[in-house]
């Protein structure tokens, strides 16, 4: 079993100082595979501490030094890349051809749009009434993330921070907390000044609620569930920090009769499985024009009986379970409350498959016939689970779409490019993809309503870690 008890801290691995040791699972074999440490709010102290002190240098260097940083990091994150996707794979479930392919990807890929954004971004500038203005690091940012998509949210936060001389204390989820110490010794490699990343596992009560609270902390930047958002919202409310939020997610799919439906239908359910259903924009429900709705209700069946359930450590387009025993519980009571209120089940249903009565496995499942009052219309299932609900009109198909407390993704379907772009204009989501349109690197990733605030990915998500300065002189500059 791996010993990873140490934090890293100010440059170096640092013992914690309390010690309270987790075990970390392998969710396909219910069995551990390595301990950490879970840390206090002394530990934060700690790390803040560093962070701050070393901002005081790195937020002078300049744009090119940074680039010049993050590239190394490049370098070091592709010679290490299946390291990483092993890693992934051992403490997060997912397949290991999912994880080459998506999981470990975006490590690069969003590294690789922030250096462009970076080299886009104007430190400087003169406004046309002659002020200057100026874009500054914001300062020491605490940094959450979760679980299903763990180096995703990781470099979508740690890398802004640092490319924008800002310095951080990242504290990852405890179930996936495997992946951010390689990380850490990715970017101790690649060369950043000590202090400006730090690392310290531990759970949200304790650790997170500290970095939230903490004075010195002068912006926090957190992905999980809403729940937890509005906590961290409130807990960074007394110092006045800056708080971006990446939450939850109920993202409809409007499949309109003119769509390409063997193609789309087909997609879309893959789409939703994907990651075994862990994914916050994931499109879980399919909202299907009524003069359509059996034939479509026939290729989702297919599709779902062909998904398959399988090992993560064997290539393949399986999927895998979910992460934990709390997670396996909590889709397996919303499937059961679909049973429960009258949807009927197309594909899969309670409990685990067959073959395999060890690890946190379910069965993809899709429920046909369902309304948007059901519980697995409006809340977050996060597991393969697909709600299909058909529509008369396009307004009934807005209207349901948009009724919901989320707004971070919605997905159309239709071979009319007038009514995609009509539509998606009238969609409350942050994004719209548009006949399996995908999300591309540099792109702003981020929602409306309860889905959070700010926007994640290239120049955009290096906006919200600047403070912007107006210098005023006697003459035009």
């Amino acid at each position: 079993m791996l010993d990873k008890r140490k934090f890293y801290i100010d440059g170096q691995w640092v013992d914690p100082l309390k010690p309270n040791d987790l075990e970390v699972i392998n969710p396909a074999t219910e069995k551990p595979v390595a301990v950490i440490s879970m840390g206090t709010a002394a530990d934060i102290d700690r790390a803040v501490a560093a962070a701050k002190k070393a901002f005081a240098t790195y937020s002078q260097t300049s744009i090119e030094e940074r680039v010049a940083l993050l590239e190394k990091l490049m370098e070091v994150y592709k010679r290490r890349y299946e390291e990483m996707a092993q890693t992934i794979t051992l403490e997060l479930g997912a397949p290991i051809t999912m994880s080459r392919e998506q999981q470990a990807d975006v490590g690069v890929g969003h590294l690789q749009g922030f250096i462009d954004g970076l080299k886009r971004l104007k430190g400087r500038e003169v406004l046309p009434n002659g002020d200057v203005l100026r874009r500054e690091p914001i300062g020491v940012c605490g940094l959450i993330t979760p679980w299903n998509w763990p180096i995703n949210q990781i470099a979508l936060k740690v890398v802004p921070a640092l490319a924008t001389g800002s310095t951080c204390v990242l504290k990852p989820s405890e179930f996936t907390p495997l992946n951010a110490l390689l990380y850490a010794e990715m970017v101790h490699e690649a060369g950043f000044p000590a202090g400006t990343f730090n690392l310290v596992n531990g759970d949200g009560i304790e650790c997170g609620a500290a970095l939230s609270k903490h004075k010195d902390i002068d912006m926090m930047s957190f992905t999980g569930s809403t729940r937890a958002g509005i906590a961290v919202s409130k807990d960074a409310a007394d110092t006045v920090k800056r708080v971006t939020l990446e939450l939850g997610g109920k993202s409809p799919n409007i499949v309109f009769a003119d769509a390409d439906l063997e193609d789309r239908v087909a997609g879309s359910v893959a789409e939703c499985f994907n990651n075994s259903g862990q994914s916050c924009d994931a499109p879980t429900r399919m909202l299907v024009e009524r003069s359509v709705y059996d034939k479509v209700l026939e290729i989702a069946e297919r599709a779902g009986r062909e998904a398959t359930v399988g090992n993560p450590v064997e290539e393949g387009g399986h999927i895998g379970p979910l992460v934990s025993h709390i997670q396996f519980g909590r889709v397996q009571a919303l499937i059961e409350a679909g049973v429960a209120e009258g949807a009927r089940v197309l594909v899969g249903g309670p409990g685990k498959p067959e073959g395999f009565e060890t690890g946190y496995f379910v069965k993809p499942t899709i429920f046909a016939d369902v309304n948007n009052e059901m519980r697995i219309a409006r809340e977050e299932v996060f597991g393969p689970v697909l709600s299909i609900i058909p529509f008369d009109t396009e307004e009934e198909a807005i209207a349901i779409a948009n009724d919901t407390a989320y707004g971070l993704a919605a997905y159309l379907q239709t071979g009319n490019a007038d009514r995609a772009e009509r539509v998606a204009s009238r969609l409350r989501a942050g994004m719209v993809h548009i006949n399996g349109g995908p999300h591309r690197y540099g792109s702003p990733f981020g929602g409306y309503k309860q889905s959070g605030n700010g926007r994640e990915g290239g120049l955009f998500g290096l906006e919200d870690f600047l403070e912007v300065k107006t210098v005023h002189r006697p003459d035009a500059a």
